[in-house]
């Protein structure tokens, strides 16, 4: 006799269907998130001014006050650079040593009067608006009356200066014809070796430092219109992934 199995079968269902387009789908939430990312830090911008810094012999550091502020002692270095950066933390130092002596030897020191040795870098080409060349790196030894502030230092040497409603340095010597603290699209690299300085100071509002970054987000980071973005496209995909773990 033969005897018939009276167990129901068991009917197995192969997750692979399942699998395959939550895979796609988690695959493609990736994508998306890496290009919306890459936009974010495609939108780093910087400012395209003169920066003012102080020297102490060996070494530059950004100044925290404006020249039209600072009353610097005779003897003192202060260097100008002209270049693209981001912020006080990104600004490119001067590219010549704050050497006093080396600067001033040929002014002898004279009574009723200081010596401010000065840095003054165009900075290069890569940083230059659209048809301008800047013009070559200089020193200067300014012998000005003993109240004198930086910004009248800079005056005795490097005519003609322009500046903007805020007191910021906008062109010095004539440098540059047009524009001032623009902002300049790009991913926020460096444009040659110079540097960065090692304080964080950031410079008062009369100071020749980069403007603050607008209110629309315009800085190195993702706005947060992006970060939104991105987390309602994950959002999507995980209901995506509920729904179809349900339907099983």
């Amino acid at each position: 006799m033969t005897r018939t199995s009276s167990a129901p079968a068991v009917t197995r269902t192969s997750s692979a269907p399942l699998r395959s387009p939550v895979a796609a789908l988690l695959a493609v939430l990736l994508a998306a998130s890496g290009v919306l990312l890459g936009a974010g830090g495609a939108q780093a911008a910087g400012y395209r001014y003169w920066s003012f810094w102080e020297g102490d012999g060996k070494s530059w550091a950004y100044a925290t006050q404006g020249p039209s502020l600072v009353r610097p002692d005779d003897g003192t270095v202060q260097g100008f650079r002209f270049a693209v950066s981001e912020d006080s933390a990104d600004a490119d130092r001067p590219r010549h040593a704050p050497d006093f002596g080396a600067i001033c030897a040929d002014t002898p020191a004279k009574g009723g009067a200081k010596r401010i040795a000065l840095v003054i870098d165009p900075g290069t080409a890569e940083d230059a608006p659209d048809g301008e060349e800047p013009p070559a790196l200089r020193t200067a030894c300014a012998q000005v009356a003993p109240d004198a502030s930086s910004a009248e230092a800079l005056a005795s040497v490097a005519k003609p200066l322009r500046y903007d409603s805020s007191a910021m340095i906008c062109a010095i010597s004539g440098y540059p014809k047009s524009g001032c603290g623009e902002q300049v699209s790009g991913d926020g690299s460096k444009k040659d070796g110079s540097g960065k300085p090692t304080d964080d100071a950031s410079a008062s509002a009369s100071a020749s430092s980069a403007p603050a970054a607008d209110d629309g987000g315009s800085g190195g980071g993702p706005s947060a219109g992006l970060l939104l973005g991105i987390g309602a496209v994950l959002l999507l995909g995980i209901a995506a992934v509920f729904q179809a773990r349900r339907r099983r």
